[in-house]
Parts: C-alpha cells; sequence; structure tokens
C-alpha cells in the first residue's frame, strides 16, 4: 500500500467510548478529568495529561501476581486528552460494569479503569497460603469502564468450573474460589506441573475468564 492508504489505514478512529480499541492490543482512553492505569503501560498521548504513580496507601505493589512474583503498579493520568496504552502486546479487553456489578480481576491484568469506579484490594482468604495466582486480586465495582488483558482471546466459563489459577485472569463478584488439589494428578506428572492444583469455584450463577496462556513463574 502507499503511504496515504497507510496513514488513512492505520489513523486513530473518531468518536467513541470513554474506552475505545484502536485494534486488539492497544486501548484509546477519552480522558476528561482522571483515570487510573498499569505503570508503564502508555505507549502515546495527545492533549495535556500528566502522571502520578500511586505509592504507599494507594493501588500498589500490594497487587501481587503469586504465579510470578511479580507486583503490579498503577499510575493516574489526570487532564484532557486521548490516552493510548497496551501491556506487552497482550490483548485488550473492554468491560462495562452496571452499578453495583463488580469483578475481581488479576492485579497483573488489570490495564486501566474509570475513576468512578469503586476499588478494592482482596486477599482470597480461602486460598490463603496456598500456591495460587491471584491470591491478591483487585476488586472492581461499576458503573464506568474497566480495561483487562489476556494472552489471546479469553474464554468465559459459567461456575460451577476448576480453573488453572495461572491461566485464570477474573471472575464475577458473586463467586468466590476454593482450592482444589489432584494428589493423583500431582503423582502422574511431577510436583512442577501447574495442573495439580485448581481454583474451586463452586456457586453456580457467577462466570470466570481463562486465558489460553498459563503466567508461571519461578516458583512453578
Amino acid at each position: 500500500m502507499d503511504l496515504d492508504e497507510f496513514k488513512t489505514r492505520n489513523a486513530p478512529k473518531e468518536g467513541g467510548d470513554v474506552f475505545q480499541l484502536e485494534n486488539s492490543k492497544l486501548l484509546d482512553v477519552n480522558v476528561d478529568g482522571t483515570v487510573m492505569a498499569k505503570a508503564g503501560a502508555m505507549v502515546a498521548y495527545e492533549g495535556d495529561i500528566s502522571f502520578e504513580q500511586k505509592s504507599s496507601g494507594g493501588l500498589t505493589g500490594m497487587i501481587k501476581k503469586k504465579a510470578t512474583g511479580e507486583g503490579s503498579t498503577m499510575m493516574k493520568a489526570s487532564g484532557n486528552g486521548q490516552l493510548y496504552l497496551a501491556d506487552d502486546g497482550k490483548n485488550v479487553q473492554i468491560i462495562e460494569l452496571d452499578p453495583g456489578e463488580e469483578i475481581s480481576v488479576n492485579g497483573n491484568d488489570v490495564l486501566a479503569f474509570e475513576e468512578r469506579v469503586g476499588w478494592d484490594i482482596k486477599t482470597i482468604s480461602s486460598i490463603s497460603g496456598a500456591s495460587a495466582g491471584g491470591m491478591f486480586n483487585l476488586f472492581l465495582e461499576g458503573p464506568g469502564f474497566v480495561a483487562i488483558t489476556t494472552h489471546g482471546d479469553p474464554l468465559l466459563l459459567e461456575t460451577p468450573v476448576r480453573t488453572d489459577p495461572a491461566a485464570t485472569v477474573a471472575w464475577s463478584g458473586n463467586v468466590s474460589p476454593g482450592s482444589h488439589r489432584d494428589v493423583n494428578l500431582k503423582s502422574f506428572i511431577g510436583k512442577s506441573s501447574g495442573e495439580t492444583f485448581q481454583l474451586d469455584f463452586t456457586q453456580p450463577g457467577g462466570w470466570v475468564i481463562v486465558q489460553p496462556y498459563e503466567e508461571v513463574g519461578p516458583e512453578q
């Protein structure tokens, strides 16, 4: 294609919601006030936007990813303009929460959310002490837009269901996982396999988002 065609095909989209996708891996945020975003996720911005990393007492590395031992730090973007966000080439998923709707997201998989979205960092007590990715999760409550990231296209499963913690991205606020260990599977494939431990969502009426990828770190 010639340069003009390339420019036209890859130019930012006009209009749209506060959160919109420029492509499957790039989020366009129309900033008019304040939004929360994953630190380091900014790839470009237009307009007058300032950035502030949230420190102790705010949304910090307290959001841990047990599977990798890494934390996820958020930043506050304030002002007016267009903010473009991405995270290591992962696919971006936009979810609009209605008032009172809640979603629990692995801290490493949160890309951005509107300032009006309520948030809290919680330990999943039922699996405390277990080797479970997402033991520290970010609970987000609507109304407002939330953007999460997945390796590849996600799969949404209705509960009850058991999932690999290293592949589990998020779940609905009306369910909470317990833990399940498969001793037979452990003896068959060895201690290093993530499949020996699962998140066990026993309550019906909820859903869980998984990705076709296991974010497994050194501990596993």
